[in-house]
């Protein structure tokens, strides 16, 4: 019992050491990180000198329990690595991560590869030790750690991509360090055999391995989200287990890298979780794990960097010179990636361009911490590794991690200062400045209502009115020196403005209940698409962006292949519903995009720029409605329903509100208000389940709405269906086109077509057919037939066109007079 409360004490004490540390970085202007390695080293100094000293009371206690702290260097990466893991990856944007893929991935793995085997060979030449340990110590070195680099970036407000590659990288090269540590320790021991192309294909089936097991393990999670809806608790402590399962099973019983399936397990919950809990319980879930970090990441470096005294114990006067090689073949692999193999990705279109100086900064940031340190404790504690070979990696591992935290990171700040990254653009300048103009004006009107309000002095106000005045007049006149700024720079400043406030409205409606998450998750998608066309090609880019909206994807057009060729109806429903959905909130959206536009923009970008912005959006307004309008034609009741549902959702949201301020104003009570709430979520639950969508392709009902086979008799009609097959044709799709070879004739179920003949074209609708001329002339397509909207047709296939007219005179009469009247009709206009 005494050993247990002195471990409670000794890590309640720690974390009472780092609540104190906090206001002194702050104070003296550093890095955490660099603080709390300076407290570690000075309580490792200090705890192995009071053994002797018989010190009593809770101080003399605590310094012995942290002398006494013999944490293993498999508990460090167990109990702390799965935690920093989960959180970091679980708050990166996701869809900006895969924006960064290719230099993210290029960092994390390639980069590890290469810095690795050049660091590992380089050493080797003047360390007289071996190839392999020295492979060992540069896997060791070549795990980054972000926390430091992104508290400074945080505080400088660097560009968000700057934080994102840093993050990013952290994330998977983790896993690809780790997983050459253990292939390069297991041949220090003799356990493996030197063999390049056996660590290889390990190394391949633990990182890809690592990634299918996280993916399915974050979409069971995802899934264990929906059955456990309202329990705010459970769902969190899901995602906790979550996070040390997945990394137990992949490392002990599936060998595959638990770094790289904690890393994608945390990666999925961020992209399909927060669309599966309320966004409280998101909030919740996020606060949590980042408590969780801050505890692990403090405690992490404390712990590790105790250790430090001991490990540089054997250091002597040649390690200095070793550790000067390995900081310089460390900084030469990495500018080798950063400034020879960037380039390369930008030139073959896999990634943004990275500028020089955001380069520069990730590689001075590369920091080493607390992971590499407790690596570099497993080799030390493993009795096969020869002891030479623990001392030359604990004293270069340590001098190495030290000199990253004391050299580089205290030279950041100044280097992103130096380069300018914590500055903004003069389009965010110019936003800046119209956005303190605009506010300060609305204050200064504000203040004498306030004034009068609070019953304060109207002479006050006057004085602090005009105070106002003059920093408006200041704000007015930094704005006009700003002017110079291109229209386009304006115009993206404005674009990238609505595309940030896209993103806001369908999370709202979300939270509120009103869209559903998977539909959710393809509107962030849309307004993601924005974002970046904005971000890489100004108007231009967020016109492109939008019409790959409208497209139709690459998953509605393999159902409609589904559909097609196999006669598989249910994908398809499911994908036109989804679009429907996606369109309605697009355009209750971009309605709102709109007012804004109209409101703020002149003010914020200036009038010129902002009449440009609103007749883009007008534009997509507008192709919005008629992909809409062509749905809403087709399918009427499904539109009807739709919309009833999603007016219902406002209306149970809306009288969610209203018995909430009735209880904040005690005109209800607790019970009475809680059976209300039980009654809502009943009603909000059954409101989950979209309505049923009828693409009306049943043959027999289409048939029945062709006025030529409504009229014969049931055997007839019953022979027919069975030579017509059901197709559904989209808005613009070309159905067919002139000089084919004619193979089959339709018949127009519902929508309409447009026949491109000369001199004008010819619109056929419900009821009509073409196509027949081919199959009874035996000769080419004369014009092509183009969908007008969603248009049902019933095809039949050349080889049962004679089966038809064979099985019908009255319809094989009416098909050859309308081929007649149409041949004649082609003659006379061959002639005119």
């Amino acid at each position: 019992m005494y050993d247990i409360t002195m471990a409670v004490f000794g890590i309640t004490g720690l974390l009472a050491l780092v609540t104190l540390l906090v206001p002194l970085a702050a104070r003296a202007n550093v890095a955490f990180s660099l603080v709390l390695a300076l407290a570690g080293i000075a309580l490792g100094l200090t705890s192995n000198a009071v053994e002797g000293w018989n010190l009593g009371g809770p101080l003399g206690n605590f310094l012995v329990v942290l002398g006494q702290f013999d944490l293993s260097s498999e508990a460090f990466i167990l109990v702390f690595l799965p935690a920093l893991l989960f959180e970091t990856a679980l708050v990166i944007d996701v869809r900006r991560l895969m924006d960064d893929i290719a230099p993210i991935l290029l960092l994390a793995v390639v980069a590890v590869l290469l810095s690795t085997f050049m660091v590992g060979f380089g050493l080797s030449t003047v360390a007289g030790i071996g190839v392999v340990p020295c492979l060992l110590l540069a896997a060791i070195l070549s795990t980054t750690d972000p926390i430091a680099v992104v508290a400074i970036f945080r505080d400088l407000g660097v560009p968000h991509r700057l934080s994102l590659l840093v993050e990013g990288e952290s994330l998977f090269n983790d896993a690809a360090a780790i997983s050459l540590f253990t292939l390069f320790l297991g041949m220090v021991t003799g356990d493996r055999q030197p063999d390049f192309l056996d660590g290889a294909a390990t190394f391949l089936r633990g990182f890809v391995g690592g990634l299918l097991m996280g993916y399915v393990s974050g979409r069971m999670v995802c899934w264990g989200f929906s059955l456990l809806r309202g329990q705010r608790s459970a769902q969190i402590t899901v995602t906790v287990s979550a996070a040390y399962l997945v990394f137990l099973l992949g490392e002990h019983y599936l060998h595959v890298s638990g770094v790289v399936a904690v890393v994608t397990t945390a990666l999925v919950i961020s992209y399909y979780g927060r669309t599966q809990v309320v966004a409280e319980t998101w909030a919740s879930l996020v606060d949590v794990w980042q408590q969780v970090a801050y505890w692990a990441s403090s405690l992490i470096f404390l712990l590790a960097t105790m250790r430090v005294p001991g490990m540089l114990a054997g250091m002597g006067p040649g390690d200095f010179g070793l550790l000067a090689v390995l900081i310089v073949t460390a900084m030469a692999a990495r500018a080798l990636v950063l400034f020879g193999l960037f380039p390369v990705l930008t030139a073959v279109g896999w990634s943004e361009p990275v500028g020089v100086p955001l380069r520069a900064v990730v590689l001075w940031g590369g920091l080493r911490g607390a992971i590499s340190l407790a690596l570099a404790l497993a080799v030390v504690e493993n009795p096969k590794v020869p002891p030479e070979v623990k001392s030359f990696v604990a004293v270069l591992c340590t001098a190495f991690v030290l000199s990253t935290l004391f050299i580089n990171a205290p030279l950041l700040r100044p280097l992103i200062r130096l380069l300018g990254l914590d500055r903004l653009s003069p389009a965010d300048m110019a936003v800046r400045g119209r956005a303190i103009a605009t506010t300060l004006a609305t204050v200064r009107q504000r203040v004498s209502d306030a004034a009068l309000g609070y019953g304060i002095d109207h002479q006050l106000a006057v004085e602090l009115a005009e105070s106002y005045t003059k920093r408006l007049g200041a704000a007015e006149a930094q704005v006009a020196g700003q002017l110079s700024l291109n229209c386009d720079e304006e115009v993206r400043g404005g674009l990238a403005m609505l595309a940030e406030r896209e993103q806001a409205i369908y999370l709202r409606h979300f939270r509120e209940g009103i869209v559903s998450g998977s539909i959710t998750r393809s509107l962030l998608a849309v307004a993601a698409r924005l974002q970046d066309g904005v971000k890489t090609g100004g108007a231009a880019g967020y016109v492109a962006a939008h019409q790959a909206t409208i497209a139709f994807p690459l998953r509605f057009r393999a159902a409609m292949a589904l559909h097609r060729r196999f006669g598989f109806d249910r994908p398809l429903a499911g994908e036109i519903a989804n679009r429907f959905e996606i369109l309605l909130m697009l355009h209750a959206a971009i309605g709102k995009l709109a007012e804004l536009a109209e409101r703020k923009l002149p003010a914020v970008i200036g009038p010129d720029a902002a009449s440009e912005v609103k007749a883009l959006v007008a534009a997509r307004l507008d192709a919005v409605e008629t992909a809409l309008a062509a749905l809403r034609l087709q399918y009427a009741d499904f539109s009807r329903a739709l919309q009833l549902q999603y007016l219902e959702r406002a209306a149970v949201r809306i009288e969610e509100a209203e018995y909430r301020r009735l209880r904040s104003e005690a005109v209800i009570g607790h019970e009475v208000f809680n059976d209300l709430q039980t009654d809502l979520r009943e009603r909000a639950h059954r409101l989950d389940r979209r309505p049923p969508i009828d693409l009306q392709l049943e043959p027999e009902v289409m048939v029945a709405r062709v006025p030529p086979f409504g009229e014969l008799p049931p055997g007839e009609l019953s022979q027919i269906t069975r030579l017509l097959r059901p197709l559904l044709a989209l808005p613009g799709e070309v159905i067919v086109r002139k000089g084919d070879v004619g193979d089959a004739m339709y018949f127009i179920a519902s929508g309409a077509v447009e026949v491109h003949l000369s001199p004008a074209p010819v619109r056929l609708g419900s009821g009509e057919f073409f196509g027949e001329l081919a199959l009874i002339t035996r000769s080419p397509r004369s014009a092509d037939v183009v969908s007008l909207g969603f248009c049902s047709l019933l095809v039949l296939d050349a080889p049962d066109f004679e089966a038809l007219l064979q099985a019908s005179p009255e319809l094989r009469s009416h098909i050859h007079e309308t081929a007649r009247q149409r041949l004649a009709r082609d003659v006379v206009a061959t002639a005119t």
